[in-house]
């Protein structure tokens, strides 16, 4: 629908009232003329506003809060960590955070048909910002359908991955804890935990590389059809669907790290795996490294540049007040990564009590092996293993769906947008199409692949998408033009700290981080460990 304003001393048809080149002013009064231009569908909206909230919340506290965050802090001097990670939250993060559901509940659109409402020449971002949605929705499928597999084999009284009479443990195999008086280990030892994970539920000994992936393992199969099929009838109606989805999969992993900690906290040990969190080395905050490892964080862990936001706000009333749901969905995110941190360490200072080992020899992996491995080795190890290992890992499926739903989303939102006259009638057909695109990830060598889109899909890239993104925004759009969209939805502009964000310090914020991250990956191209 079009709105035209009036002028009224000015009749539509006849020209000035009273008909002199003056006109007078006879009583007339402002009013709209309202004419229907468009056939289109009214645009989905959420039920409700917590169904919004809920999914950008789920979207943003995904598996990097609970594994990649404690890493990152006491690697990056502890406690001393949190004061570069608040500084790039405030003045990096949320700007961008809150200019991506800003934009989107403005103009509606999805990551692709926005720009030709803000910059025409852009809409390449859109398309870049599909593809790598897709590749992260394609591994953390990946990474749940291992949570499943684990899932499953918790429903036992000895978990299988606390012996080495299995069939596929190897001669060094060894289960060492203090309590294991007769038994020592070794450089060439490697816990059933690792060879569970490494030879039986990923299987990588039977695949030499990317250049050969090998046989179909059909356990992981069926556990990633059944994550496919999960993902399918969750999100194919649209956000009415996922939006009540979202209830149970954004809610369950805080009642899930809430139980964790109590658990956690009333281990022998966990005293000294707290100490090594927080204790704070002020020394670091002297190095680079720290300030941009606390910029990437905060940036993967947020979210901009994935079309999620753009989609997920789009779908919101006019006039919803994004501006708080920003300050307050970014609030959990970052609490939620401080909170996980406490969960993962007070049970790796169990562990290295066990092993009579240091914390930090006990934690020195970062990504999934820290789930799969370190700490699905101390549940084993805890008493009533069985019910915390199906609760921990329920939860890893959980984040992961939330995540999956929202990155799959942006996609379909994008490209529904994009082409409505080809797809909004076919939206069941487009999305079962989309969630079977990947299938490399169920072969003996898929945790290859899973490892190239995780080094490689994002990085980079997404962080030059997000630089162009805010470069078209604030220098081509203009911000005064854009601050104004924002004054005529919420009634009032954003301050002069916003604006300089957006113009200044978000720009340099990625464009060093961008630098960085492209030597890291250049670096780490000599070291392809499966180690995930």
């Amino acid at each position: 629908f079009e709105v035209r304003r009036v002028n009224p001393l000015v009749h539509p048809k006849e020209g000035p009232i009273g008909g002199g080149e003056k006109g007078t002013y006879s009583g007339a009064f402002k009013t709209l003329v309202v004419q229907q231009t468009s056939l289109d569908l009214p645009r989905e909206t959420w039920s409700k506003k917590v169904d919004f909230l809920l999914s950008v919340i789920g979207y943003a506290v995904d598996l990097g809060n609970v594994w990649r965050f404690p890493y990152i802090c006491y690697q990056n001097g502890g406690g001393a960590f949190l004061l570069p990670y608040v500084l790039m939250a405030v003045f990096g993060g949320v700007p961008l955070f809150y200019m991506e559901l800003a934009l989107g509940q403005f103009h509606r659109s999805g990551c692709i048909s926005i720009w030709k409402h803000i910059c025409p020449i852009f809409k390449g971002i859109g398309f870049a910002i599909c593809i790598i949605a897709l590749y992260v929705a394609f591994y953390y499928n990946t990474i749940m359908a291992w949570a499943l597999y684990y899932l499953l084999s918790s429903f036992r009284a000895t978990l299988p991955w606390t012996t080495c009479t299995n069939a596929w443990n190897t001669a060094n195999c060894t289960h060492y804890l203090s309590t294991d008086m007769n038994i020592s280990w070794t450089n060439s030892s490697i816990s059933p935990a690792e060879e569970f994970y490494t030879r039986q539920v990923l299987q990588v000994h039977r695949s030499p590389g990317l250049h050969q992936l090998g046989a179909v393992s059909w356990q992981l199969g069926l556990c990633l059809l059944f994550i496919f099929t999960v993902v399918y009838f969750s999100i194919w109606k649209g956000v009415k669907t996922s939006g009540k989805v979202v209830w149970v999969t954004a809610t369950f992993p805080y009642l899930v790290l809430i139980i964790l900690l109590i658990r956690g906290a009333t281990l022998p040990g966990a005293w000294r795996g707290v100490v090594y969190y927080l204790n704070p080395d002020w020394g670091k905050l002297l190095t680079t490294s720290v300030w941009i490892d606390a910029a990437a964080q905060i940036f993967f862990s947020l979210g901009p540049g994935f079309g999620v936001l753009l989609a997920f706000a789009s779908y919101n009333p006019f006039h919803n007040n994004c501006y708080k749901d920003a300050l307050v969905t970014s609030s959990v995110n970052c609490l939620t990564s401080f909170l996980s941190g406490f969960v993962i360490f007070t049970v790796l200072g169990y562990m290295a009590e066990m092993r009579k080992e240091s914390v930090e020899t006990v934690a020195r992996d970062a990504g999934p092996s820290l789930l799969f491995i370190i700490y699905a080795e101390a549940i084993a190890n805890m008493p009533a293993a069985t019910f915390f290992a199906i609760i921990f890992f329920l939860m890893i499926i959980m984040l992961g769906l939330d995540s999956t739903f929202a990155g799959l989303e942006g996609v379909i939102t994008a490209m529904l947008d994009e082409f409505p006259h080809l797809l909004v009638k076919r939206r069941e057909w487009f999305v079962l199409g989309l969630v079977c695109v990947s299938d490399l990830h169920c072969l003996q060598g898929g945790a290859f692949v899973v490892k190239l889109f995780e080094e490689y899909a994002t990085g980079p890239a997404v962080i030059t998408v997000v630089f162009l993104e805010v470069i078209a925004v604030s220098w081509f759009y203009g911000t005064s033009r854009f601050c104004g969209d924002v004054q005529l939805m919420l009634g009032f502009s954003p301050g002069l700290f916003w604006r300089v964000c957006w113009v200044a310090i978000c720009p340099c914020f990625l464009l060093g981080r961008g630098h960085m991250a492209t030597q890291d990956h250049v670096q780490s191209q000599e070291h392809w460990e499966i180690r995930l």
